[in-house]
């Protein structure tokens, strides 16, 4: 479940109320490098529409005006109003400016880190400008040095009260948390950054130089929250730590932090922030590429599906295809056979009778006939469905069947090494081999001008599947550079291969064409014993 952002009143008097509270909390911690009302009025007005930009500024300036009067208006109104109005102008101007220019609140992008952190150092850089010519204007000519210190005291205070104060709102305003992200942050809190002020507390009541050593270290846990929960952690690991070595600093008595020591803060945290926000940017691109996996595996497996599916569908179209030719060639055997044995039965009753007729002639020229016919009609079934396949099996079917009668009346010497039971295949394997062969030598005999053909068979089991490897080649002159049109052969035996979910290869480094057929059987591994 997660957590809502704070929505800001869409009212200018509370957003001013609001406002000048916090701005006034923050006042109490004002130190010569540590600006953070700078940073809580660029956040106000980074955040808020341009239509209460009137109510913040004004809210301040009466506050602000309420302290000087409460102090006696050393600088009379004149002096104030020249002190202390130009520099909320100013940032307003550039903030209107560079809103114009489509700056977003926004961290959560190296990108858009960068962006606003350029913004920040403009309009830092655009107030101090404004104040030191101010300061030159007020104040009678001084020593140089003692302005550039003055100028350089407000642009690293104001920047580190922005780089402070505004992740903090940013985080506040516009983003939301989860439970669980809540709950890693809290417990991270009280088991990191807890100990962490801890020893800062104990090495700071030490001598020098431990003071400067516990606030490198105190960075330590900045880092920490940078890495573990981003740009947000970040953010406020950074606040803590600094108002905690401030609180510490306070507590014992020490002298104030150097400019060194703020100035090392302020490039800390920035590169935490940058960091953090990296880290953020990282983790999504890794969250979208988790999810585009989950897609793609859930595609994958829908197109698996699909292609078992296909596989099933042509595997189903073959199986009618066979039995559609079982059919056939039943048929043509019972009825066209049975009656060309009969015809030749009445043709060799009638031979007495045509002899002495003196048409003897006649009944050779039928038997003559009717032998073409039954000769065709063999073929025809040989086609069909091989009788020698069904009655005694695929080996006997390889070896000595109708395909080694087609290449050698041919003049194609005929060469097999089978291994294997082919009973561990089922039916439709077991055709798709035979078929394979069949198509392949007569693709031999009718255009490879060959010499030899060979059949290589190897059925065995691998991994509780049954696989036949089937290796068909030839010494002729090989495939055409352009295949002739109609031609249907080798795309006809690759169908049949991919329908039972097999690989067909067409080897191109031999003489001659060369198939390697990849088989799976789509039986489980059966109890031989019974079958014998």
């Amino acid at each position: 479940m997660r957590l809502k952002s704070l929505h800001l009143p869409d009212s200018g008097p509370l957003l001013a109320i609001g406002y000048v509270l916090l701005w006034l909390l923050l006042w109490l911690t004002v130190q010569p490098y540590w600006m953070l009302p700078y940073g809580l009025r660029f956040g106000a007005l980074l955040l808020t529409p341009l239509r209460h930009w009137g109510w913040l500024l004004g809210a301040e300036l009466a506050v602000t005006a309420g302290i000087a009067m409460a102090h006696g208006m050393p600088l009379g109104w004149n002096g104030f109003l020249i002190t202390e109005l130009p520099e909320p102008l100013v940032m307003a101007l550039a903030l209107w400016l560079l809103r114009r220019l489509n700056l977003h609140a926004s961290l959560n992008s190296p990108q858009e880190v960068t962006r606003l952190l350029l913004s920040v150092v403009f309009v830092v850089a655009a107030t101090t400008a404004v104040d030191a010519a101010l300061l030159d204007l007020i104040h009678e000519p001084g020593s140089p040095e003692l302005i550039i210190s003055i100028l350089g005291e407000e642009l690293l205070s104001h920047y580190l009260g922005i780089l402070l104060i505004v992740p903090l709102m940013i985080l506040l305003l516009r983003t939301r948390f989860d439970h669980r992200s809540l709950a890693s942050l809290a417990m991270d809190g009280l088991l990191v950054m807890f100990p962490s002020m801890m020893i800062l507390l104990v090495l700071s009541e030490q001598a020098a130089p431990q003071p400067q050593f516990a606030r490198v270290l105190s960075l330590a846990p900045v880092l920490f929250f940078a890495f573990r929960h981003g740009w947000r952690g970040a953010s406020m690991a950074m606040i803590i730590s600094s108002f905690g070595m401030n609180l510490v600093e306070q507590h014992l008595g020490h002298a104030p932090s150097t400019a060194a020591a703020y100035l090392f803060l302020a490039v800390a945290g920035t590169g935490a922030i940058m960091l953090g926000s990296a880290t953020d940017a990282l983790r999504r691109s890794s969250a979208r590429v988790a999810e585009q996996n989950v897609y793609l595996g859930a595609v994958n497996r829908r197109l698996d599906q699909l292609a078992q599916q296909l596989r099933s569908a042509a595997r189903g179209n073959l199986q009618a295809d066979e039995n559609q030719r079982r059919y056939l060639a039943a048929e043509l055997h019972d009825e066209l056979g049975q009656n060309i044995t009969a015809i030749q039965t009445h043709v060799k009753l009638a031979q007495s009778r045509l002899r002495d007729a003196g048409m003897q002639d006649i009944s050779a020229s039928i038997n003559t006939i009717l032998g073409h016919m039954r000769r065709a009609l063999h073929r025809l079934l040989d086609d069909l469905r091989p009788a020698v396949l069904d009655e005694f099996g695929l080996i006997r079917a390889l070896d000595e069947g109708p395909i080694r009668d087609l290449l050698q009346a041919a003049n194609i010497a005929y060469f097999t090494e089978l291994h294997g039971d082919p009973r561990l295949l089922d039916d439709d394997t077991r055709t798709a081999i035979y078929r394979l062969t069949q198509e392949s030598a007569t693709n031999t005999v009718k255009h490879a001008q060959a010499s030899e053909f060979r059949v290589r068979l190897r059925i065995g089991e691998r991994q509780g599947m049954v696989l036949a490897l089937l290796d068909l080649r030839d010494n002729g002159t090989g495939l055409p550079n352009r295949m002739p049109r109609g031609g249907r052969g080798l795309q006809g035996m690759r169908d049949r291969v991919t329908s039972l979910g097999g690989q067909f290869r067409l080897r191109a480094d031999h003489a001659g064409v060369h198939l390697r057929i990849l088989l799976r059987s789509n039986n489980s591994l059966p109890d031989l014993t019974r079958l014998e």
